[in-house]
C-alpha cells in the first residue's frame, strides 16, 4: 500500500501528464484511473482529502468531487462514509456505457454561457444514490430462486405493502394492498388504467384544456379519442364536463388535482367535490395522476369521492429518481381484479428485483430525511427563480418542481422558446400540453433543474429575463 503523500505526489505526476484538453475534472478522473491501471496506485489506497488535493493542483473542490464521483461510478474507487475515498480492488474497473452530458454545469462551466435544460424537472441528489447502490448491494444476497424464477403475485406484497405505507396520507378510501399494482413508472400506470376501463371501437377520453401529454399519447395508442374540457382558476369546469360527458358518452377522464400539469394550480376541495358528482352521474371513470406530488397531501383524492370509479397512478419518479422506473396504480375494488388481468397480460409484471428495490429502499430510516432534503432544494431553486422572474405573471408554489410564466406583450409561445434555446436554455411551450387543435396561451412552463449548480441556474433565469424584458419588434409582411 503507497503512504498518503506518495499518493498525492504520484496523481500530481499523472495529471500533470495527462494535457490540457477537456474538462479538468474529467482530465482528473482520468489521470487516478491511469495510475490505477499503471500500478502505481494499488487497491486499498487512500485518495487524497477534496480540499488537499483541489489545493495541490489548485482547482476547485467540486471539481475534485466530481472526479471522485466519476471514479466510484465506475467502480476504479470507493467512497467509505466518514472514512473517504479508497482505490478499489473488489471488482473490475469498467468504463461508463454512456458518457456524462454536457451539463450539468459545475465549477468549470461559466455561467453565462451554460446550456440549461428546464423541459423536466431534474432531482437533486440528497443521498437517493447512495442507498440506491446500498439496497442494490444488499440484494445481491437473495436466495438464488428469487433471482431464477418468475415472480408470483404474493411475491410482491412486501412492496405494496410497502408503496401503501409511502402514501399513507393520501386519502384513498378503504384500500389493500389487493388493489394495487406496479407498473413501469406512471405513464405506464396511466396506460394499464385505460386500458383496463376503455371499450368499443372508439372510446372518449376527457383531458384538461391543459393537460400532461402522456395522457393523451397513452389514448391514442388506444385508438380512443380524446377532448380537452375548459377550465377556469380553480381547474376543470363542472358544467363543461357534464356536458362533454353526456354529448361524447365519454368513459374516462384524466386530471390533476393537486398539482395540475403545467400551471401548477390545485383544485380545491368543493371542486372536486362537484366533478365527483359529474362523473357519478355520468358513470364516467376518473384517473388521478398524483406523481408530481412532493408534499403532505392537502384534499381528498377521486378514488375517496368515488369508491367505484376513481383511480390512483402514482410514482416515486419527481421524488426518489425517475431512473429506475417504479409506479404503481390503485384501482377500485370492484376493478381491480380486472387491472391485474391487464397487467399481468401486458408485461407479466414488475421485475421483482425493482420491487425488492423499493421494499428495502422505503424500510430505510433516512428516506424521509432525503425526500425532505429534495423537497428543501427543490424549493431553494424555485424560490430563486421567483425572485427573478416574479415582477413577471408568474405562477409557482413552494415544493411544485416547475413555475408557469405567462408571457408579456410582444412574445408568442413558441417563438420565446425558440429564442431562449438560442441563449442556451431550453423550455416548454404551452402549446405542447394542448390538444392539435386546442387552445394554448402564450405562456411556457420551466421545469426546476436541481442538478445544475445554483450560480447557473440563476444565470440560465437572468437569461430568460432579459428575453421578457426585450420582446421582438420587427413585424413580419
Amino acid at each position: 500500500m503507497v503512504e498518503g503523500n506518495i499518493v498525492m505526489d504520484t496523481i500530481l505526476s499523472a495529471y500533470a501528464g495527462i494535457g490540457d484538453g477537456g474538462p479538468k475534472y474529467r482530465r482528473l478522473a482520468d489521470a487516478v484511473r491511469s495510475a490505477i491501471e499503471a500500478g502505481r496506485l494499488a487497491p486499498g489506497d487512500k485518495l487524497p482529502p477534496v480540499r488537499d488535493l483541489a489545493y495541490d493542483l489548485g482547482i476547485t473542490p467540486g471539481t475534485v468531487a466530481r472526479a471522485y464521483t466519476i471514479l466510484t461510478d465506475s467502480g476504479a474507487a470507493r467512497a467509505e462514509v466518514g472514512r473517504g475515498t479508497f482505490v478499489n480492488g473488489a471488482r473490475p474497473v469498467r468504463p461508463k456505457l454512456m458518457p456524462d452530458p454536457p451539463w450539468p454545469a459545475t465549477e468549470e462551466t461559466e455561467p453565462e454561457s451554460a446550456f440549461v435544460s428546464f423541459v423536466s424537472p431534474k432531482l437533486p441528489d440528497c443521498g437517493q444514490v447512495d442507498m440506491i447502490r446500498a439496497s442494490f448491494a444488499r440484494l445481491g444476497d437473495q436466495p438464488a430462486l428469487r433471482l431464477l424464477n418468475y415472480p408470483s403475485r404474493a411475491a410482491f406484497r412486501p412492496a405494496r405493502e410497502a408503496i401503501l405505507e409511502h402514501i399513507s396520507d393520501t386519502p384513498l378510501g378503504p384500500v389493500s394492498e389487493d388493489d394495487l399494482v406496479f407498473s413501469h413508472g406512471g405513464q405506464n400506470g396511466i396506460g394499464i388504467v385505460m386500458q383496463t376501463v376503455l371499450r368499443g371501437a372508439k372510446p372518449v377520453v376527457l383531458v384538461e384544456e391543459l393537460s400532461y401529454p402522456g395522457f393523451r399519447r397513452a389514448a391514442e395508442l388506444l385508438r380512443a379519442e380524446v377532448i380537452a374540457v375548459p377550465m377556469d382558476g380553480e381547474g376543470i369546469s363542472p358544467e363543461a364536463l357534464d356536458d362533454l360527458a353526456r354529448r361524447h358518452s365519454a368513459q374516462l377522464l384524466c386530471t390533476s388535482p393537486e398539482i395540475h400539469n403545467p400551471t401548477g394550480i390545485r383544485t380545491p376541495d368543493h371542486r372536486r367535490e362537484a366533478i365527483a358528482e359529474v362523473a357519478r352521474r355520468r358513470g364516467l371513470h376518473v384517473l388521478e395522476d398524483d406523481c408530481y406530488r412532493l408534499a403532505p397531501r392537502s384534499g381528498p383524492s377521486y378514488r375517496g369521492l368515488l369508491p367505484d370509479l376513481g383511480w390512483y397512478v402514482g410514482s416515486i419518479s419527481k421524488s426518489v429518481t425517475p431512473a429506475l422506473r417504479i409506479g404503481f396504480c390503485v384501482a377500485p375494488q370492484t376493478w381491480r381484479a380486472e387491472m391485474r388481468r391487464v397487467a399481468d397480460h401486458g408485461f407479466f409484471s414488475l421485475s421483482l428485483s425493482l420491487a425488492d428495490l423499493l421494499t428495502d429502499l422505503l424500510a430505510q430510516p433516512e428516506m424521509t430525511g432525503v425526500l425532505d432534503a429534495v423537497r428543501a432544494e427543490y424549493n431553494r431553486y424555485i424560490r430563486a427563480a421567483a425572485n427573478i422572474l416574479g415582477r413577471f405573471d408568474l405562477t409557482w408554489r413552494d415544493d411544485v418542481p416547475f413555475l408557469w410564466l405567462h408571457l408579456p406583450s410582444g412574445w408568442r409561445a413558441a417563438a420565446f422558446a425558440q429564442a431562449a434555446e438560442k441563449e442556451g436554455v431550453q423550455l416548454r411551450a404551452a402549446d405542447e400540453f394542448a390538444l392539435r387543435d386546442g387552445f394554448a396561451p402564450h405562456a411556457i412552463r420551466i421545469a426546476i433543474n436541481a442538478q445544475v449548480s445554483l450560480v447557473a441556474f440563476e444565470a440560465a433565469m437572468e437569461r430568460v429575463r432579459r428575453l421578457l424584458e426585450n420582446p421582438p419588434e420587427g413585424i413580419a409582411v
